[in-house]
């Protein structure tokens, strides 16, 4: 159960977090590539650039994580409240990329802690943006190391979101 003092310095770390979302950028975005494609671009570049710039699948980060901890497969899904099946399709499927409040529920599971998390979700396709009022629950819930599915969900409905399950 969440206590009043730390639900109070979470509704502070939301307004504070999203108060820093409102600022403008004047500059533009600038974009430097040290690669430039063209049709005249030969296969084998291509190739090599993947080869040197692709990082571990989702899967691959999550079951690594997993082995670190030295963790059993059904510690970790029924910690994050997954159905066994669901957790079997992550496992078994190689390009399989489950929901993001699956990703953050396995993060929760794992008790990682915020950069661990984001590295996750980044294998995944997603972040934790600091705009949005339920990615900065989840952020502040990592950094105060509050792991229950539980208590992440009391935070997020004390913000009237939706739950991770």
């Amino acid at each position: 159960m969440l206590t009043e003092k730390l639900l109070k310095e979470l509704q502070e770390y939301v307004e504070k977090g999203l108060q820093k979302s409102i600022c403008v950028y004047k500059s533009p975005i600038i974009i430097e590539a040290d690669y430039c494609l063209s049709e005249s671009i030969a296969p084998y570049e291509l190739e090599g650039f993947i080869r040197d710039h692709q990082k571990p699948s989702f899967r691959e980060v999550l079951f690594t994580l997993i082995d670190k901890k030295e963790l059993k497969d059904a510690e970790v899904y029924k910690k994050a409240e997954i159905d066994r099946r669901h957790f079997s399709k992550i496992r078994s499927k190689a390009d399989y990329l489950p929901k993001k409040h699956t990703v953050i529920a396995l993060a929760f599971a794992l008790t990682l802690n915020v950069k661990q998390a984001e590295q996750l979700l980044c294998a995944a396709g997603y972040s934790l943006s600091e705009h949005e009022t339920f990615d900065l629950v989840i952020r502040f819930c990592l950094e105060k190391k509050i792991h229950d599915i539980d208590d992440v969900n009391s935070a997020l409905h004390y913000f009237s979101l939706q739950p991770l399950f």
